[in-house]
């Protein structure tokens, strides 16, 4: 395995910069704190809101989810290891915010609406402890918050990746439109391809490349 880092993976230690490269850090995590908090802040009102109107199982287990985000963002560790590469930055972006472009569909679904429910809320149950199961080594751009082993990351690496993976098809089949084929699609394949990134920045720490040895598979088992 090739452990060598691209040149913009940076090491975020203070032995590495002055007292000004230090406060540049501090300022970016701040930055990027108060970005995440305020968007998933308004996303998750919105999902209150929804929740509220329908009281829908599905609905409150997003809220559940994007009410983690926030809290989990704000409490999070900071990070040892960051890629900073465009290419993860921009997988990151698809995956995160492509999901939220789908459309409700009047197209009869592809199954009866019972078992779509059931599937969407299997695959946020599946979000939510897995964001529970990282806790403060939470984030979004590919880095090294410490390395979970536990919980549901007994069973798969990308616990979370899965349980999109999950949800998202639950929704295409009770709205099976090309529109929200292509989005999720997009959104999933992205979140394949940031798990490959997150796995070569996490995979410099020895304690991570044990637990692949002990983990099989990314995000669907068999296949993934």
């Amino acid at each position: 395995m090739n452990l060598a880092l691209p040149r913009r993976i940076a090491l975020r230690s203070p032995s590495l910069g002055t007292e000004l490269r230090a406060r540049t850090f501090d300022a970016g995590e701040l930055a990027s704190k108060v970005v995440i908090v305020t968007l998933f802040s308004f996303m998750a009102m919105r999902l209150a809101r929804d929740a509220a109107a329908t009281g829908h199982v599905t609905g409150i287990l997003l809220l559940v989810s994007e009410a983690l985000v926030v809290g989990l963002t704000i409490i999070r560790r900071p990070a040892g290891l960051v890629d900073r590469t465009m290419h993860a930055r921009l997988l990151t972006m698809i995956a995160a915010f492509g999901p939220p472009l789908v459309r409700p569909d009047s197209l009869a679904g592809l199954g009866p609406e019972a078992m779509t429910i059931a599937i969407s809320a299997m695959g946020n149950i599946i979000v939510v402890l897995g964001k529970l199961s990282l806790g403060r080594s939470f984030g979004f751009v590919p880095a090294n918050r410490g390395v979970v082993s536990t919980g549901v990351y007994r069973f798969v690496r990308h616990p979370i990746y899965m349980g999109y993976v999950i949800t998202h098809m639950g929704f295409v089949l009770a709205n099976p439109s090309a529109w929200n084929l292509v989005v999720l699609a997009s959104a999933d394949l992205a979140l394949m391809l940031r798990a490959r990134c997150e796995e070569r920045t996490l995979s410099t720490d020895a304690l991570y490349r044990d637990y692949m040895q002990r983990v099989r598979w990314r995000v669907l088992p068999g296949v993934f």
